[in-house]
This record gives structure tokens, sequence and C-alpha cells, in this order.
């Protein structure tokens, strides 16, 4: 089984249920999600509907609560873990070893057992203030990234978003301990 975070980068939730749907056609996937997403409307839809949706996709209940995620550690352990979409707060919250969210839990249990953990970034921060934690991930056994762009260079230069198109492939190098190249795209 492999866990799927998702985290409030409310305009990526679009691409991240279809990468959901894509995974949940090969591997039984274990939801979770940030308290934001549990309980934000807004203009990209509402938190129940969004809720729903995942539900529905994988079978399984969601994961909400820091106390549901901590036996997803030695008790419960996942194959792989992927955050998709990650935002810029919980970015820095994992490089930081901050764990009060179901999702930053789910990432604490999951490291503990020296399995992957595969992130596909969405933060307007990334260039900025993150840049220091995508710097300390990078160096962390067992975390990979899938490959980012500059979404809107101009009006958000310091943006990064993941090609959410290559969460399958970034996947398949993960199992084999390989970092999808190139990690930044033009």
């Amino acid at each position: 089984m492999i866990g799927y975070g998702i985290c409030g980068s409310f305009c990526t939730h679009a691409k991240s249920l279809r990468v959901l749907e894509t995974l949940c056609r090969e591997y039984e996937v274990c939801p979770i999600i940030s308290d934001s997403v549990k309980n934000t409307d807004t203009r990209f839809g509402s938190a129940k509907d969004f809720t729903n949706k995942v539900k529905e996709l994988t079978g399984h209940d969601i994961i909400t609560t820091v106390r549901d995620a901590e036996p997803l550690g030695p008790k419960n352990p996942l194959d792989s873990l992927i955050l998709c979409p990650c935002t810029g707060n919980t970015l820095a919250k994992i490089a930081n070893g901050i764990t009060d969210t179901a999702v930053t839990m789910a990432v604490k249990a999951h490291l503990r057992t020296e399995k992957a953990l595969l992130i596909a970034l969405a933060s307007n921060d990334a260039m900025s203030a993150n840049l220091s934690n995508i710097s300390t991930l990078l160096n962390r056994k067992n975390v990979y990234f899938v490959p980012m762009y500059q979404d809107d260079p101009k009006n958000k230069p310091a943006s990064l978003v993941a090609d959410f198109s290559l969460v399958p492939k970034a996947v398949e190098a993960m199992k084999n301990g390989v970092q999808l190249r190139p990690l930044f795209l033009t």
C-alpha cells in the first residue's frame, strides 16, 4: 500500500486527483489530508466534495488526524508515501522536524521505516524562503522530488510547481532509489 498525502495548494487539486486516479489503478492507496484540505472551501471547490472524491477513488477512509497517522510507521508501514501537492509550509515542517498535522506525522512515521517519500511541490516561495528546505530534503535519505518548473516566472518569480504528469515516472524512479532528472524543468 502507498500513502498519498494532500496539502492545501488548492489550485493544484484537480491535477492531484488525476494523479490519484492513475495511481489507484495500480496500487492500493491510503489517503492522508491536511487540516486545510479537510476544512477549507475555496473557489476551486468545497472541502466536502474534494474529500468525498478522494474517498471514492481510494475506497479508504481518509487519515485526517495526527493520532491516526502515527501508526503509519513501524506498526502499519506503507511501501512508499507521496505528497501531491506538498505546500511550502508542509515542506518547511518536514525539513525542520515539525509534526503537527496528519501529513507531517505520516511523513515522520513513514521515514522511521526507511522507506521512500516522494514530494510533488507546489510553493510560491520555493526559490526564496523554502529554498534551504528543498536543499535539506534533497540531502536526506529516502526523500525524492517530482521534477518541477517555474509556473509563472514573471508574476511569481520564486514559485515552483511539480510537473504532476511526471508523478508515475518519479514513483518508478523512486522505487529504484533514483531521483528522476532533470529536477528543474524549463
